[in-house]
């Protein structure tokens, strides 16, 4: 079995040093047992030299930590299995290699400023997380344990890079999701359009797949025109026939870069104007021309086309929780063991509504913890990835949200159109969505640009 996931490893400097140093002392014991003594009456006999391979060497400083020869080769492996399980042809070792460690240097860089402002995810979340990922993979977690291992990946290595996965993704919620705002302006004519869109039987829906070529925040004219090199070298390798999936992992910057660049299908409404302009012009199989962002160059290929305007037919989910707000007596790991308590209670048949009315924190204790038909949108993040992924009837592990910790059961789904004030609600959060994975390339480019980064690939 293989588990696809993104890898992140970070070694603290302390360590390459140590296993330098293991080196260098071995290869010094294995040089004085070779050398006779001096002074007993014999010229000291020619000692055969034998070639020292030093196992492992830095290959990028990033601020105060380094990136290893040996983590670098880890990640690769991983990508080519990655990329021959999706029959995406490698790219050279070289570009591959580059590819990587720039993906690995972006992903430490994230890192650090997570660690240096305070964010932190403690093992009983990442448990949770891990049972998650189990659970989805129809295992239970020692199953799990055991598929990794036959895969090669060490447990203790994926609990880690999983820990990395949530501070990351809690990092973008806090820092760029918390400050993207739409005004009602932008409301009215994003439905406007949707009207239109299905007056004129627009398609507006898009299966894509993308290249960028980032271009720094700083960036002098010579860098710019070096960057737009680079993009008129791929625009000229897919039109030339090339496979777009390898050019792909050759040269794109972009997150997907390494699976192929596919975006899958993407409405309209959640696609950049820039984006959206260009595809109106296109018909599937075609490659657009470079695109120019704040964020560098883009090349887009649409692969097919389908829908008239989005449909406002969406996904309630009628859910109950129990929440538990920590204060200066109950601490935060007291919080989440009350839950767990309880939720082995629900599971061994006690009544949740019962338990809700005795032990939740919420105005909702009396009902039962009922929160009534809840529409895309309507809670936290936190909150609505884990209702996403219940199964109907199922209870989750503890949850935090900024509220507290909360259990949660989904009672029914079902999808229905929304009233014009929900109509409203969705048309905001699709311009949230749009403008959000824009802010978040943007982001992570500032934060690269003005990270302290030194390469050391061509160092031998």
């Amino acid at each position: 079995m293989t588990i696809s996931r993104r890898l992140v490893s970070r070694r603290p400097v302390f360590h390459c040093l140590e296993r330098l140093a293991r080196a260098a002392a071995f290869a010094l014991a294995v040089m004085a047992t070779a050398v006779p003594a001096w002074g007993q009456g014999a010229a000291p006999a020619p000692v055969a030299r034998t070639p020292i391979t030093l196992v492992d060497r830095i290959v990028a400083v990033v601020g105060n930590e380094v990136i290893t020869r040996f983590e670098l080769n880890e990640r690769i492996e991983r990508a080519v299995q990655e990329l021959n399980s999706r029959k995406i042809s490698l790219p050279p070792p070289d570009v591959l290699r580059s590819q990587v460690l720039e993906r690995m240097v972006v992903e430490r860089v994230q890192l650090k400023y997570a660690e240096e402002t305070g964010l932190r995810v403690d093992d009983q979340q990442v448990d949770a997380a891990l049972g998650r990922v189990a659970e989805n993979n129809k295992m239970t977690v020692p199953q799990f344990r055991e598929a990794l291992e036959r895969d090669g990946i060490p447990f203790a290595k994926f609990r880690e890079e999983l820990r990395n996965e949530i501070i990351m993704s809690r990092m973008r919620d806090r820092d760029v999701e918390g400050r993207i705002t739409v005004s009602e302006s932008e409301v009215d004519l994003y439905m406007a359009d949707q009207e239109t869109a299905k007056d004129q039987d627009n398609s507006s829906e898009y299966e894509l797949s993308h290249i960028l070529v980032r271009v720094p925040e700083q960036a002098g004219p010579e860098q710019i025109a070096e960057r737009r090199s680079r993009a008129e070298e791929v625009l000229k390798r897919l039109r030339a026939g090339e496979d777009f999936a390898q050019v792909s992992a050759a040269f794109s910057d972009a997150p997907e870069a390494l699976t192929g660049g596919g975006l899958g299908w993407r409405p309209r409404d959640r696609l950049p104007d820039l984006f959206v302009d260009a595809l109106a012009k296109m018909k599937p199989g075609d490659v657009s021309d470079i695109l120019r962002s704040p964020a560098g160059f883009h090349v887009l290929k649409l692969t097919n086309q389908r829908g008239a305007g989005m449909p406002f037919l969406v996904e309630q989910n009628h859910v109950r929780h129990i929440l538990v707000r920590p204060n200066e007596v109950l601490s935060e790991t007291e919080a989440q063991r009350k839950l767990a308590n309880l939720r082995e209670r629900i599971v061994n048949g006690v009544d949740f509504g019962e338990l809700a009315k005795l032990n939740s924190d919420d105005g909702s204790a009396p009902r039962g913890g009922d929160l009534g038909w809840i529409y895309p949108g309507d809670t936290v993040p936190e909150f609505e990835r884990a209702m996403r992924e219940l199964k109907v009837g199922e209870v989750s592990q503890p949850v935090k949200s900024p509220f507290g910790w909360h259990l949660i059961q989904v009672t029914e789904r079902r999808m229905a159109d929304m009233a014009t004030d929900r109509k409203r609600m969705e048309a905001r959060r699709a311009l949230r969505e749009k403008k959000s994975e824009e802010a978040y390339q943007e982001w992570v480019r500032q934060l690269r640009d003005r990270a302290y980064v030194e390469y050391r690939l061509d160092e031998r």
